[in-house]
């Protein structure tokens, strides 16, 4: 994302009554840029801007056990199939200072035009001094380029993964949504 120009509001708006929003159960749906990125997450978390990512916290920081940050770039119409996303991930991780110990194995996956790849790292976190794991992703889909990292506590590993997933289950890349209180694909 690009640096925010202007202020980052929340509020609510009212659905219709014919609105076509449909969330996974316990799950809220969240949205970027009237649909540029859009995925469901556990209802209750926190959701916050920072300077290079939306921010959403299963608790208030710096209470939080975990944390999902989402950015995204819009992409010239090319094709991007000699650029593989598995690859950029790769290059990603060569990046990380910080102490991993154990690199996953690459995941990758194509819903229709959305194509997916993601991996998870194993660390120590120098602060807690716990043993933490951290998720990267990126995804690319109708001109969108989002980057998705989820980093947690290891012995949360499990309930994470149903967060994980359901968060790329969900995964919609550049869905233009016109009127937010119809939903998508709504006239």
């Amino acid at each position: 994302m690009t640096e925010p120009k202007g202020e980052w509001k929340q509020g609510n708006l009212k659905l219709r009554d014919s609105h076509t929003w449909k969330a996974a159960p316990g799950c809220s749906i969240f949205v970027a840029d009237r649909g540029a990125v859009r995925f469901d997450y556990p209802l209750g978390w926190i959701i916050r801007p920072d300077s290079d990512s939306i921010k959403l916290h299963d608790k208030v920081p710096p209470e939080d056990d975990c944390t999902l940050a989402v950015s995204y770039i819009r992409l010239p119409p090319i094709n991007w199939e000699g650029l593989p996303l598995a690859k950029l991930v790769e290059e990603a991780h060569k990046c990380d200072k910080r102490p991993v110990y154990e690199y996953g194995q690459m995941r990758e996956r194509r819903k229709g035009a959305l194509e997916i790849a993601w991996r998870e790292v194993c660390f120590v976190d120098p602060a807690g001094k716990r043993d933490a794991r951290s998720r990267f992703c990126l995804a690319r889909g109708n001109q969108i380029q989002a980057m998705i990292t989820f980093e947690f506590w290891a012995d949360q590993a499990k309930e994470c993964s149903r967060v994980w997933d359901t968060v790329l289950e969900t995964l919609q890349l550049g869905d233009t949504i016109s009127d937010p209180t119809r939903g998508p694909g709504a006239v």
